[in-house]
């Protein structure tokens, strides 16, 4: 694929935040700056278009029960979404660039957590962000998917609220603790079904995220040779890997601030998005732990070499 075909998406929301001193703290991680300090959470976003990002999203990833309690999400979940929008859109007025916004419509029973996915309560949980987000964004992603039966019920959702039917992006994380035979989910489910199934709903592209590098290389392979054979190579493949170690088998992103590796530095993840680039990848950003600096460095290879 030839790389003036690739889009880079934005970084980490999180690190960022602390970095400029956004109010932080358990459980409410990012969403503690939605509530009080909002005006960081945009400027979080001036920083990833100055950096060259193509495509910004929302900050509305830990707007759920799981992070900010069912209190809150009952009274403010509407607002707060809405706010995240907001944040977003005024980031590129100030900016004045054609950058888009995508609407993230996160793991809705906490990241990595398959096991405690509730089919009864997608509903209760999805619609407000989605009736939140809609007038700000300009596709939805639904990001760091640990089964496929969630994003099946997100897109199932999105087909009666999004009366605009923007697209859907849908990015997977990968099993990255533990050596497997092929590229699985989290919940265990292979890459290869979770692909095949999203190329029957036709999604506008299928992403891996929030995992280690590597695994993403690995799914990235099985993803190409899906869509190939479904003869559905028009939705496009993505990555964005975090900055995390390998995480244990009961861990919970976003559960404690964890430790970042040092060895990826902005040129060491650029090593990685040309080999996913190479392999099929034509979005190519940060999750957890990659910052602005990264982007820039994504940025500016992939301009420099279209």
């Amino acid at each position: 694929m030839p790389i003036n075909t690739t889009t880079i998406i934005d970084g980490g929301m999180g690190r960022e935040l602390a970095k400029r001193g956004a109010p932080f703290r358990q459980p409410e991680w990012s969403a503690l700056a939605m509530i009080e300090a909002p005006e960081i959470v945009r400027d979080v976003h001036r920083a990833y278009i100055k950096s060259g990002a193509a495509v910004i999203t929302t900050n509305s990833y830990a707007l759920v029960p799981f992070h900010i309690g069912e209190e809150r999400f009952a009274a403010q979940a509407q607002d707060l979404a809405a706010a995240s929008g907001e944040m977003a859109r005024a980031a590129v007025t100030l900016e004045g660039t054609a950058t888009k916004v995508a609407g993230s419509i996160p793991p809705l029973f906490g990241s990595y957590r398959a096991d405690l996915f509730d089919a009864d309560h997608v509903e209760d949980i999805a619609t407000p962000l989605i009736k939140g987000l809609n007038p700000y964004v300009d596709f939805w992603l639904a990001e760091t998917q640990s089964l496929i039966a969630e994003s099946i019920a997100v897109r199932e959702l999105l087909s009666t609220l999004d009366t605009d039917n923007k697209p859907l992006w849908v990015a997977f994380t990968l099993e990255d603790s533990m050596d497997i035979d092929v590229p699985r989910l989290r919940s265990g489910e292979t890459v290869e079904e979770a692909v095949a199934t999203m190329a029957a709903l036709d999604v506008e592209a299928i992403l891996f995220n929030c995992c280690q590098p590597d695994v993403i290389e690995q799914a990235l392979d099985v993803a190409q040779t899906v869509l190939q054979a479904k003869q559905a190579q028009h939705i496009k493949l993505g990555a964005y890997a975090n900055a995390f170690p390998p995480q244990p088998k009961n861990a919970a992103a976003n559960d404690t601030l964890n430790e970042v590796r040092d060895d990826l530095t902005p040129p060491a993840y650029l090593l990685w998005a040309q080999k996913w680039q190479a392999q099929g990848a034509s979005l190519i950003g940060g999750c957890c732990g990659i910052g602005p600096e990264h982007i820039q460095e994504l940025s500016q290879h992939f301009t420099a070499t279209a």
